[in-house]
């Protein structure tokens, strides 16, 4: 699912990036689709405004395809990948992009592993080569110092942004709250401690001859480049890469969410609360509507959760609201933090209030005009750079099967109407649901109480 931020765009920054026809006024990315013998799917996108390239191989390999008791790997990866290959030995992979004037990193979701490089147009192929190295000569290099190298690195990451991060303990407490025992979001993309420390050589090496396959990957090349003589360099370094096994991957089961309300206690300064209900996977029916009603309740400071919470009772310091349509499923997640010394029900009982009357009047006019202004704002402005443009080419490749969805990405968000918004309220937002309270050690009779929205 695209994530959208409110932004701004000027129509000539635009101009040089986006093909329009005149006639229909259709907002169209031109690319050109090829597939290797060996299942690599290769995705070109010619622009010629600046002399820069963007290379962007997404493995279509997340948190969700570990299983339990191994969970974590998908992110592990993601650092084992730049620890040198056959070819190209550590840290010669950083060191020879620096030199040509490029930069690289990576990233891990639930749904996909992506990793990118962004230079002149002259180091395409340094990039290619680089990239083709790891796919198909990284296990020769691969033992165990750099295994629990990186196995650190990740503990300590998690350690950051889990353990010793303010309200960080929501993030290991959520996904097994929303989703059942084995389903593919039921733990965090980053794993347990546990795990990390069970995970042995033959483990990673097993988890990427599984996944780190031609047949599982697309790389998108996009900036100024000959669409030609980017598949002869594909072809050139890809095709010795022999094909992976044939991936099988159980549809995630049906569920309903138990009303569930948990406290935790962390060191804090103020409290905060997270409710949340499942949804709808990405492009579903209803994604578009319910990213459409998150914005209504907290897309601007003049929005009903902002104006509610924040500035008319005083009672909060922030709220935001965001639906989260993945591959597989999703949810929807309203976080409100309480300013000093306040309790957390009152919040709860106001977001409960609000939407109570956004289902029974729906959005007004101004309301839906402004959401979806600036979801669309926030849209155009993700693909005015060509790295921004290169990464939506793979997710709408993954998510729909066709690389240039943009413009009917955008159609569907135009559609929404206000019935739409009242009805997943109703639908979705009225239903059993999620809510943890964080609040100061010691603090206990500041967690919000357990109720539903009705």
């Amino acid at each position: 699912m695209l994530i959208l931020r409110r932004m701004v765009v000027g129509a000539l920054l635009l101009a040089p990036v986006l093909a329009t026809s005149q006639s229909s006024k259709k907002l169209s990315v031109p690319y050109s689709l090829d597939t290797l013998p060996n299942g690599l799917t290769l995705i070109v996108h010619e622009d010629h405004s600046v002399p820069i390239v963007t290379t962007d191989v997404w493995f279509h390999v997340g948190s969700g395809d570990e299983k339990p008791g191994r969970t974590g790997f998908a992110h592990l990866f993601e650092h084992l990948m730049f620890m040198g290959s056959e070819h190209a030995e550590y840290p010669q992979f950083d060191r020879l992009l620096e030199a040509a004037g490029a930069n690289n990193n990576g990233s891990t979701t639930e749904d996909r592993t992506n990793y990118y490089e962004n230079g002149p147009s002259s180091s395409l192929p340094l990039m290619i080569w680089l990239e083709a190295d790891r796919m198909g000569w990284l296990l020769p290099t691969m033992d165990k110092p750099k295994v629990d190298l990186q196995r650190d690195v990740v503990k300590n990451e998690r350690r950051q942004s889990y353990e010793n991060q303010p309200y960080g303990l929501v993030g290991d407490y959520m996904p097994k709250l929303m989703y059942p025992a084995g389903h593919p979001y039921s733990w965090s993309v980053i794993g347990s401690m546990s795990d990390l420390s069970a995970a042995s050589v033959d483990d990673v090496k097993n988890f990427f001859r599984q996944f780190y396959a031609p047949n599982n990957a697309t790389l998108v090349v996009a900036g100024d480049v000959k669409t030609a003589e980017v598949r002869a360099l594909v072809r050139k370094y890809f095709i010795g890469i022999p094909r992976g096994p044939k991936i099988k991957r159980p549809a995630p089961p049906a569920f309903t969410v138990h009303d569930t309300a948990i406290t935790l206690q962390d060191r804090v300064q103020l409290a905060r609360v997270y409710l949340a209900w499942h949804t709808v996977k990405g492009w579903a029916p209803d994604d578009a509507a319910l990213d459409i009603a998150a914005a209504v309740l907290a897309g601007a400071r003049t929005s009903r959760l902002t104006q509610a919470i924040v500035y008319n009772s005083e009672l909060g310091t922030s709220v935001n609201a965001r639906q989260s349509g993945n591959r597989l499923d999703g949810d929807f997640t309203i976080v409100a933090t309480a300013r000093p010394g306040k309790g957390l029900d009152t919040l709860r009982s106001v977001i409960d209030i609000e939407l109570r009357r956004l289902m029974a009047s729906g959005p007004s006019t101004r309301e839906l005009e402004q959401a979806k202004n600036s979801l669309e704002a926030n849209f155009l402005r993700r693909i005015e750079s060509v790295s921004q443009k290169a990464d939506q080419l793979n997710e709408y490749y993954y998510q729909t099967g066709k690389p240039d969805s943009f413009q009917s990405d955008l159609d569907r968000y135009r559609a929404v109407t206000a019935a739409d918004v009242q009805r997943v309220i109703k639908k979705y937002l009225q239903a059993n649901r999620v809510m943890i309270s964080v609040v100061p050690q010691g603090k206990p009779e500041l967690a919000a109480k357990k109720g539903v929205a009705q």
